[in-house]
This record gives C-alpha cells, structure tokens and sequence, in this order.
C-alpha cells in the first residue's frame, strides 16, 4: 500500500445501520444469533466428515472445504458487523479496512470455484458412474480443491494491490456493514474507470462463467436423470443435486446482485441487505440444506450423537 494512502487516510467509519438507531440493538441480538447458528453448524459438518469413515469421498470432502469457506467468510465480516451495530459509528484503520476486503473477495472466490468442482462431481457421478472412481480420485480431488483456494485468494491479492494504491483523502466514512470494494471505492477521488473495466470483468470471470459451467452440468444431469429406468435412482439422484443447486443458487444469485450492479442502482441500505445475504444468509442455511437433505449425513450425525450419549453414559 502507498504511504501517501496511509497519511491521507488513517481510519474509515464504518456507518453500518445507524440510520436506524431503534433497530440497532434488535438487529445486534438477530445476527449475533444466526452468526453462532452458523458457526456451530458448519463447524458439526466437518467433525462428521472428519469422523465418519464412510464420508470420507470426494462428494463430502468437497461439502467440508465448503464449510470451512463459509466460517471463514462469515468470521471475515460477523464480528466487525456486531461491533459496527452496538455502536452509532465505527472506525476501522486503513490496514485493517483492506485486510478484511481481502480475506472477503478471498473466501468468497474460492465458494465460486468450489461450487464448480461440486457441481463437476456431480456430473461425473450421475452421467459416468462406471467411470466414477478413476476420474474423481483424491489427486484430481486435490487438484480442484487447491485451485479453488490459491484462484480466490490469488484474484484478491490483485484486486486488493489495485484497490489501496489509489488515493484516499476523504470522506472516511463507508456507509456499508464491512469493507468491500464497491462501498470503499465510493470514497477515493481518482479515475477508478479502468479498475471499474477490470472488476466487471473478472466478477463475469469468477462469477458468471462459473455458474454457466455449473448450468451446463446440471443440464446434462438432467437429461441423465430423466434416462434412469429406476424410480428410486432418479429420486436419489434428484435429491443429491437439489442440495448442490440451492446452494449454487443463493450464493451466486446474491454475489452477482452485489458485484456486478451499476454504482448507483440500489440504495445503500438495499446493498447492505444483499451483502448480508451471500455473507451471512448463504453459511447460514448451507449446513441446513445439506445435512436435512442428505440421508448419509443425517445418519452419520444420528451416529455421532449416539456415540456422545453412549460415553455419557459410560
């Protein structure tokens, strides 16, 4: 980051939802709980994967990377959120601003590619089962799940030296619940047009071409699905993905509202909702989808809760 940023600018005001001040406090209690609902219930996913011997296949392994992206991610922006709502204004340093934009567009890069390598070993599954085991093996497990971390972060890194090298001279205050890249842009004075070029273009890159490999697969699962003679296949079948697309759609729906909008579309307020909403909402009702729409996970989490009881007793 250039020093002349840091003199210019040595903190940020995070403003938040302070132009309700009634519903400060109701809105602290609101989120503090569904930030505790998620934590708790993507951090029970992964101790069932790491636990459950039968789980331990790519299908899992992948829905465990997800849910350690989505703690990250709502650890990235929850408790700068709690502490913007218990007070009317909060200041936030110029380091500590881009630390959290980058670990922000970092979790949420890696969600993108990881929804993809699902999505693929879904396709894989359904449309080539036979083949299923030499494709889908633990090196090219490993390969998608290490291309999806090092690509997010890698994306944020550029995006971030890009970002802090403009100049910051005021207003500081950023009338948003964290420090992403739309809200903090708003406040430099410098021709932000070919970053603008770029950010939309990559938001297409990480976003939009994603999900249309996503759409592509389930196209082709479906046409698979429907060729099924059982009845009980294409159930199982329809189950597994309704759990992938749900997911695919709340993440990318609220990602693409927030990322690639024009500046002055929505209202702040609007934009603080759809952020909340791939933030928050999104790791919220993930571990919901998969473990209540997934019979092996809610035997493997019955087993897991037998154990406890049974060493209580003991």
């Amino acid at each position: 980051m250039k020093s002349q940023n840091q003199s210019s600018v040595v903190e940020f005001i995070l403003l938040g939802f302070s132009n309700f001040p009634e519903l400060q406090e109701q809105l602290f209690g609101v989120f503090l709980t569904m930030y505790l609902v998620t934590l708790v219930g993507n951090a029970i996913i992964i101790v069932i994967i790491c636990l459950e011997q039968s789980l331990q296949v790519p299908m899992y392994l992948f829905l465990q990377n997800l849910s350690a992206v989505d703690v990250s991610l709502s650890a990235a922006i929850m408790p700068q959120m709690l502490v913007v709502l218990s007070t009317e204004k909060t200041p936030i340093s110029f380091v500590r601003c881009f630390v959290q934009m980058y670990f922000i567009i970092s979790f949420g890069g890696t969600e993108c590619f990881l929804l993809v390598a699902m999505a693929y070993d879904r396709f894989v599954a359904i449309c080539q089962p036979l083949r299923y085991p030499m494709i889908m093996n633990k090196r090219v497990f490993l390969k998608f799940v290490t291309f999806s971390w090092v690509f997010g972060f890698l994306v944020s890194t550029v995006q971030i030296s890009w970002v802090s090298s403009f100049p910051f001279c005021g207003p500081s205050e950023i009338n948003h619940i964290s420090c992403e890249t739309p809200p903090v842009l708003e406040l430099t004075y410098a021709d932000t047009f070919l970053f603008e070029m770029y950010s939309f273009i990559g938001s297409i890159l990480v976003i939009i071409c994603p999900f249309l490999l996503i759409l592509l697969s389930y196209i082709r699962i479906l046409f698979a699905i429907l060729k099924m003679p059982s009845t009980t296949g294409r159930q199982k079948a329809f189950s597994t993905c309704a759990s992938h697309l749900t997911s695919v759609t709340l993440f990318y729906g609220t990602a693409s509202l927030t990322y690639l909008q024009p500046r002055s579309s929505y209202s702040p307020e609007t934009k603080k909702l759809m952020s909340l909403a791939y933030s928050l909402l999104t790791p919220l009702l993930n571990p919901l989808i998969y473990t209540l729409r997934n019979s092996e996970m809610k035997r493997a989490l019955m087993k897991l809760c037998r154990r406890k009881v049974d060493l209580h007793t003991f």
